[in-house]
C-alpha cells in the first residue's frame, strides 16, 4: 500500500496541520487534506519524488501541471484544503507538499503518499 509519514514546515508562522497517517493501496482514493484555523481561500498541491524537485501537481480552480493526470484533483471547503487521488497508482509513491493561501498569506505543509 501507500503509507505517508508526516513532516512539517511553516511560513510566516502560517501553520497548516494534517493527519499523521494516511494510506491506500493502488487502485483506491487517497485523500490528503491541510487544515487551518481560518478559512482557505485556495490551495496548491506539489509532488516530490526522491531524488527529484518539486513538481506541481494542481492548483484548485487552476490547471494541473504537465502530465499530472486528471486523477488528481485539488479542493477547499472552509479550513481544509484537500488532494484527492482516485484510482492511486504505484508510481503516485512521493512527498506531496501543501500550499494553502489566506489572502496575502501563505502556509506550507508536507506530506507522503
Amino acid at each position: 500500500g501507500l503509507c505517508p509519514s508526516l513532516q512539517f514546515l511553516a511560513v510566516s508562522q502560517v501553520t497548516l496541520i494534517q493527519p499523521a497517517s494516511q494510506s491506500a493501496s493502488p487502485g483506491q482514493t487517497a485523500k490528503f487534506s491541510c487544515t487551518h484555523t481560518r478559512s482557505l481561500s485556495s490551495i496548491g498541491w506539489y509532488q516530490q519524488r526522491p531524488g527529484q524537485p518539486p513538481r506541481y501537481v494542481h492548483h484548485n480552480g487552476y490547471d494541473r501541471g504537465e502530465g499530472i493526470p486528471d486523477r488528481f484533483t485539488a479542493s477547499v471547503s472552509g479550513n481544509s484544503g484537500y488532494l484527492t487521488i482516485t484510482n492511486s497508482q504505484p508510481e503516485d509513491e512521493a512527498d506531496y507538499y501543501c500550499a494553502g493561501w489566506f489572502g496575502s498569506t501563505a502556509g506550507f505543509h508536507s506530506d507522503q503518499i
